[in-house]
């Protein structure tokens, strides 16, 4: 059932901003707005102080990351309607089971995906995304990283408008190739440029035909939290907790092979 509340969702999208310094990541800085796929995202949002993006993969379907739905906290989805706030109580969330919520702090593997499953349909106006199940990028290929995140980092105002960046992949992918690593072509991760920020995780992150990875961490210089590196989870080697998961919820989501 939709919730419509105009002052609860514009100040939990935005005050709860202000700490969201504690998560891995949270929109694209030095990024452009727009960007591929924009009727296929809305906004995640918990009581624990945490603004994310989600990817719809069906019309009762939301991927995005783990850490972002971890906790048992309150979550709504978010978008606008009209120019008007709309929050959705989710049905039930799916953590994937190899995600471990200490895994940034003491560097251990981990799977930052998680699936949100809505009692009632999301309206007509969006669209499924398209996952790509097959050979993982390349370093040095083109991708495309997309969210609601903050353009400018440590500014929550700057929060809240689907923005997009190139970047280019770069390895390596992490233990067990689970991830997918991008950078700033001009700055290769050593300067900062372009990148994830405070609102982009469960983001997507495009190859040619559709969303390769899932935002969900970056790097940015001199003890900042973006631009330089940005870190996302790889669908393709996945697909099976995904299928399986949206399978038991009644939902299925649209799959490609990237060229």
């Amino acid at each position: 059932m939709r919730i419509a509340n105009r002052i609860v969702a514009i100040g939990l999208a935005f005050a709860a901003v202000a700490s969201f310094g504690s998560l891995p990541v949270g929109a694209v800085v030095a990024g452009q707005e727009g960007g591929p796929a924009a009727g296929s995202t809305l906004m995640v949002l918990n009581a624990r102080g945490g603004v994310c993006t989600g990817i719809v993969l069906s019309p009762r379907a939301i991927l995005t990351a783990a850490h972002c739905a971890a906790g048992g906290t309150e979550l709504r989805i978010h978008w606008r309607e009209a120019g008007e706030p709309v929050l959705i109580v989710p049905a039930s969330v799916a953590l994937h089971p190899e995600f471990d919520a200490g895994a940034i702090r003491s560097r251990r593997r981990t799977i930052d995906l998680a699936l949100i499953r809505l009692a009632e349909p999301l309206p007509r106006r969006f669209s499924a995304a398209m996952l790509v199940d097959g050979a993982l990028p390349r370093a040095g290929s083109d991708i495309t990283l997309a969210g609601y995140g903050v353009s400018r980092e440590g500014e929550a105002r700057s929060m809240g408008i689907y923005r997009s960046a190139a970047l280019k992949t770069v390895e390596p992918y992490g233990p067990g190739r689970i991830l997918l690593w991008a950078a700033d072509s001009a700055g290769g991760g050593k300067r900062p440029g372009a990148g994830a920020c405070q609102g982009d995780s469960g983001g997507p992150i495009f190859g040619d035909t559709g969303i390769v990875a899932i935002t969900s961490w970056s790097t940015g210089p001199s003890g900042r939290q973006c631009g330089l590196l940005s870190q996302g989870v790889l669908v393709a080697p996945q697909r099976g907790w995904i299928d399986s998961t949206l399978s038991r919820w009644g939902e299925s989501a649209h799959w490609t092979r990237d060229r």
